[in-house]
């Protein structure tokens, strides 16, 4: 069986955690879970410990850019061949497991997971919001020439190329650093797919961030696309 390691980061999700665990050692056969506990205040990284789970517990809250780094360096530096990172709200259907890992198998080297893909449970998503996750895709396939359905999605599995390359590239500035991290996959000439998952109601705890800082990063984030495009255009056109 191929050594996978389930990275969960968490922050402040002691409602959560436990349920999104439990769930995961029932459906996903002989798990490795990695939970990496973003700082936070309350009893997170215990409930990880005592169920079973291996447990970072970081000092301070890096933001999931950063525990997601922590995690994907973990599975580097400990001979993983594939990981998955999920969320440990409970939004994220642990069966979909399956499809992304089988995804690797079938020739991708990243997997992710869309919400938004035919015949999957409709995901509600606040207007601004779809506008934005809309355009951040439509800027993606112009970067990249493939067309992605979900950019923004956390649910996705990477095989050994990717972790040895995204746990030293997997950026932390940005809200959604799903973004730029698909872009450093396919920039790297790595091979991409979607693959149809569904979402749930969070079960407990309330969201790291609300409407307003999520447009803020969503700006932030786009800037820094458009910056990083520029500076590879450029440097195609002195290296030509």
């Amino acid at each position: 069986m191929t050594r996978t390691l389930i990275i969960v980061p968490a922050l402040n999700e002691e409602e959560s955690l436990r349920a999104t665990l439990k769930e995961l050692r029932e459906v996903v056969e002989v798990p490795e879970i990695f939970v990496v506990d973003d700082g936070s205040i309350d009893a997170t990284a215990d409930i990880a410990r005592r169920a079973g789970a291996l447990c970072a517990q970081l000092p301070f809250t890096l933001g999931v850019g950063g525990a997601v780094r922590v995690g994907l360096r973990y599975a580097q530096r400990n001979g993983y061949e594939r990981a998955v990172v999920m969320d440990a709200d409970g939004q994220h259907d642990p069966t979909g497991i399956t499809a992304l890992l089988d995804a690797l198998e079938q020739g991708a080297d990243m997997a992710v997971g869309n919400r938004f893909a035919a015949g999957t449970v409709d995901y509600p998503v606040g207007h601004i919001r779809r506008r934005a996750m809309q355009f951040l895709a439509f800027i993606v396939r112009t970067i990249t020439g493939q067309r992605f359905s979900d950019v923004t999605s956390g649910f996705r599995a990477f095989d050994r190329p990717v972790i040895e390359l995204l746990a030293r590239e997997y950026p932390v500035e940005y809200l959604a650093e799903t973004v730029e991290a698909l872009l450093i996959v396919r920039y790297a000439g790595f091979q991409v797919t979607e693959v149809p998952i569904a979402m749930r109601p969070r079960t407990g705890g309330t969201p790291s961030t609300g409407r307003g800082k999520l447009i803020l990063n969503y700006l932030s984030l786009l800037i820094g696309i458009l910056s990083s495009a520029s500076r590879r255009a450029l440097l195609r056109r002195e290296g030509s």
